[in-house]
């Protein structure tokens, strides 16, 4: 056991040691939080919607299927009451609800003007605003129609709601993304690299032949990652609480034991690419064009996933940070516990014991 604990300071020592590691693990974590703190805008295809239609008239149906119609929305759930508005969102299954008011097209003819309420989930908020904008453009085009032909116009009156993120701050989808990114390529990146300079330098043998277990050794080397990940996770969670005044509105214990989890899959996929690369170059290689840009492009940070093409939107199934991300904003923004989350929690489980096993398997391969 002291051999093994002496073995764990020495990674320590080593990681110390070398500046460009001290660069990646906390340099690069601080410059992209940081950097990625811009506006995104982007188009929306077949975003998934809700409706509360407490009319049921010929008017809100017009509308509803109008809506329906175009390609840039799918009604996912027809709702009755209000109630059921939070669950709705909670569980992740709408990006927006349609809350058509009661006696809408009698408002309209009597009064002459009715009312739309179109409350979003702002947890992204150029998604949110991308969608209030497209439903504001159905429902003129659909009034223009409608006042064609006479002399008073009927209006039809949107109200915008935003929910979890009412300010629209875009603070609130790029520190779930960065923190995901960052976890990812410090677990999978430093790893990979690390186990492949023992195997370009020649020396992974002689600890093979050490006394110490081959497992032991693989433990060795991932577990001061496993441990500085965690910090900068950390360090992620408090630079948004105290700098940009996100607010956690969850379980900060299972928001740390998710992140564990998603670190401790990062770190079998970097396990993985190293039982592939030859030399630390091939393996930053893979990790940088095998999983930061899936990160970035399918794992719904930056860009929809609805509105992604079908195969695009198969793929990102199967990319860990996708599960990830969907958990994050649940806990920070929208405040909901594992009764909501348990599904993208067995997911991401699923693939950290599927990596762990397949890198396990191959590590057996190369090591016999």
């Amino acid at each position: 056991m002291k051999r093994f604990i002496g073995f764990i300071k020495k990674e320590f020592y080593h990681i110390f040691r070398d500046k460009r590691s001290l660069f990646i693990l906390f340099g690069m974590p601080i410059a992209q939080i940081l950097l990625f703190g811009f506006a995104i805008t982007n188009e929306i295809n077949n975003v998934d919607i809700a409706i509360l239609d407490h009319s049921k008239d010929a008017t809100t149906k017009e509308i509803i299927n109008k809506i329906a119609a175009s390609k840039y929305f799918s009604i996912k759930q027809m709702i009755e009451r209000e109630a059921d508005i939070a669950s709705v969102f909670q569980k992740g299954h709408v990006k927006a609800v349609l809350n058509f008011e009661r006696d809408f097209s009698k408002n309209l003819i009597k009064d002459r003007k009715a009312t739309i309420q179109i409350i979003t989930d702002a947890t992204d908020p150029n998604t949110a605003n991308t969608i209030s904008n497209y439903v504001n453009a159905i429902l003129q085009q659909y009034q223009k129609q409608l006042n064609k032909d006479i002399t008073i116009a009927y209006q039809i009156v949107p109200q915008t709601r935003m929910v979890y993120n009412p300010e629209l701050k875009s603070v609130y989808m790029f520190v779930p993304g960065v923190m995901t990114i960052i976890l990812m390529l410090v677990s999978a990146m430093m790893t990979s690299i690390s186990i492949t300079r023992e195997k370009e330098l020649g020396t992974m043998e002689i600890l093979l032949v050490s006394p110490l277990k081959p497992f032991q050794v693989i433990i060795g080397k991932v577990f001061p990652y496993i441990f500085l990940s965690i910090i900068n996770a950390v360090v992620i969670v408090l630079l948004s609480i105290f700098i940009f005044k996100m607010p956690v509105q969850g379980s900060l214990f299972l928001l740390a034991l998710e992140s564990i989890l998603f670190i401790i899959s990062a770190l079998a996929l970097g396990i993985l690419i190293s039982t592939i690369s030859a030399t630390q170059q091939t393996a930053m290689m893979i990790s940088l064009m095998g999983l930061m840009l899936p990160v970035i492009l399918l794992s719904g940070f930056i860009f929809p996933i609805s509105s992604m093409p079908m195969p695009l939107q198969i793929i990102s199934h199967i990319i860990p940070a996708k599960w990830f991300i969907i958990i994050i904003k649940g806990i920070m923004l929208k405040g909901v516990g594992l009764e909501y989350l348990w599904k993208e929690t067995v997911i991401l489980l699923g693939m950290t014991v599927f990596f762990i096993a397949l890198s396990v398997k191959k590590y057996k391969i190369r090591l016999e």
